[in-house]
C-alpha cells in the first residue's frame, strides 16, 4: 500500500505498508520502513478494517472504513491528554468526517463497543 494507502497528486507512490496476517478477519498491517509515522491508511482498498499492533503483538490501532473505503472510526490505545492527563495510554475512539481526514475529539470506548471490537483489541494473529 502506498502513500499511506493514497495517491499523491494523482500518482501512485511507493508502498508503505504490508499485510502480515489477520485478526478476526481484519488485515494486520505493518510499516515497511519502521522509521515512518505509525498511522494507518486514511483510505482502504481491500478491507473494511485495518489493524496495527505493537511489536509485542498487543493492540495499537484499528481503523474502520465505510463501503466507499473512507475512514469512519479509529479505535486506539495511546495517550490522550483530554481523557487522561497523566499521559498514560487510554483505550478510546475518534469519529472521522468527510471530506478530508479530520476527526472529532477522543471518547473513551464504551463497554458495549469494547465487546463489539474485543476480538480485534485482544486478538492475536490468525494461524
Amino acid at each position: 500500500m502506498g502513500g499511506n494507502n493514497t495517491f499523491a497528486a494523482g500518482k501512485a507512490v511507493a508502498y508503505r505498508w504490508e499485510t502480515v496476517g489477520t485478526v478476526g478477519g481484519a488485515k494486520v498491517l505493518e510499516l515497511k520502513d519502521k522509521g515512518m509515522s505509525r498511522k494507518l491508511p486514511e483510505e482502504a482498498h481491500s478491507s473494511r478494517m485495518y489493524l496495527m499492533q505493537h511489536s509485542d503483538g498487543s493492540f495499537a490501532q484499528l481503523r474502520v472504513y465505510d463501503h466507499w473505503h473512507r475512514l469512519r472510526i479509529e479505535i486506539a490505545f495511546h495517550p490522550e491528554r483530554d481523557l487522561d492527563r497523566s499521559g498514560r495510554p487510554v483505550l478510546h475512539y475518534h469519529v472521522y468526517s468527510q471530506p478530508g481526514f479530520k476527526h472529532g475529539r477522543a471518547h473513551r470506548l464504551s463497554d458495549r463497543n469494547y465487546r463489539r471490537y474485543k476480538r480485534f483489541i485482544e486478538g492475536k494473529l490468525d494461524k
